[in-house]
């Protein structure tokens, strides 16, 4: 499999020839799990999709779960490189705008498994962006390391959020507003003021009258977690 990431085969250059590359069986499982999601993909609707028979797809690609790893690291492939002349912070927003974005693309990212990704050239390429943006912070290696997976891991959380209720909405017929709206008998018959008195002053406050705005939410959330780690630079170059 790290071979496939790294050095992908070259076209037959004798025999009989193939009909494809590597690229084109990816490329053609990335529209299918864009559009079905990557519960419905298959090897036999990749193969079928570019006209060859299913056994056809193995020379090309083990099975489907190597090729789910392939799809990874060519959507990884898509997040652009930080500014480097930009400070820290400004590095790491572009980042994670650029994985936000990478998620809304590919939705069916969110089904991959953060803390197993693919050892590809892209997925490595995105890591070493981050981590050298964090870097420049002057914290210690450890808190590097976790800091970047605090920023990953919150981009990925609130991409997943939007992509499984838009699928939820497609699936049912039913939008995230009349999900709630089918809910609304709730607020009369159960909800006790006594019980939730915190919930019940933010909502007599507006505080949950906001319009939604997934990418907002995400850029708040973000600014949040990197106000704490301009706090730790803080504290550190006090203490020295």
């Amino acid at each position: 499999m790290i071979a496939l990431l790294w050095s992908p085969p070259a076209p037959a250059g004798r025999g009989p020839r193939q009909r494809l590359s590597l690229d084109q069986v990816v490329e053609a499982a990335m529209a299918l799990a864009g559009r079905d999601g990557i519960e419905g993909l298959s090897m036999r609707k990749v193969a079928a999709a570019l006209g060859v028979g299913a056994m056809s797809l193995y020379t090309y690609v083990p099975g489907r779960d190597e090729l789910f790893e392939l799809m990874i690291d060519r959507a990884w492939a898509d997040r652009g490189r930080a500014d480097p002349t930009l400070p820290w912070r400004a590095q790491v927003e572009q980042i994670a705008d650029q994985a936000w974005q990478m998620y809304q693309q590919h939705g069916w990212l969110v089904s991959s498994n953060p803390a197993r990704l693919p050892l590809g050239p892209h997925v490595l390429d995105a890591q070493e962006d981050l981590y050298r943006a964090i870097a420049l912070t002057g914290l210690p290696e450890p808190d590097v390391v976790r800091i970047a997976g605090a920023v990953e891991g919150h981009v990925f959380g609130a991409a997943r959020a939007v992509v499984v209720d838009a699928r939820q909405a497609a699936a049912t017929g039913v939008s995230s507003d009349g999900y709630w709206e089918s809910r609304a008998s709730f607020w009369g018959t159960y909800y006790s003021a006594e019980r939730f008195p915190t919930m019940t002053r933010i909502w007599e406050a507006g505080g949950f009258d906001l319009e939604p705005d997934p990418g907002a939410d995400m850029r708040f959330g973000l600014a949040m977690l990197l106000d704490g780690v301009e706090l730790a630079v803080r504290r550190r170059a006090a203490a020295t």
